[in-house]
């Protein structure tokens, strides 16, 4: 019983291995960059129909509240420099 356990297993694990090594249709330039785009994709993606086209407003949101961040952690590192006392609320700061 223990030797068609062990054969069984050793027939997956082979199925496995070589199922990995099969052709999956891609030409790669060079190894791991085998991204292809499909037929009819435009060579240059700015103005097609697949522009994303983003608004600079949402793009700037991310840096904008970052540095919002930035100066309320900075008023926080003042308050507690100058009295010793965290305080998390930058409004009851001053």
């Amino acid at each position: 019983m223990k030797k068609l356990l062990l054969l069984g297993f050793a027939s997956l694990m082979a199925t496995l291995s070589f199922s990995a090594l099969a052709y999956d249709g891609t030409n790669c330039k060079e190894p791991g960059v085998c991204w292809e785009p499909k037929p009819g994709y435009p060579e240059k993606v700015a103005g097609s129909k697949y522009d994303p086209k983003h608004d600079p407003n949402e793009l700037n949101k991310q840096a904008q509240s970052i540095k919002e961040m930035e100066a309320r952690n900075e008023k926080r590192w003042e308050h507690l420099s100058k009295t010793g006392k965290f305080v998390y609320d930058v409004e009851e700061i001053n």
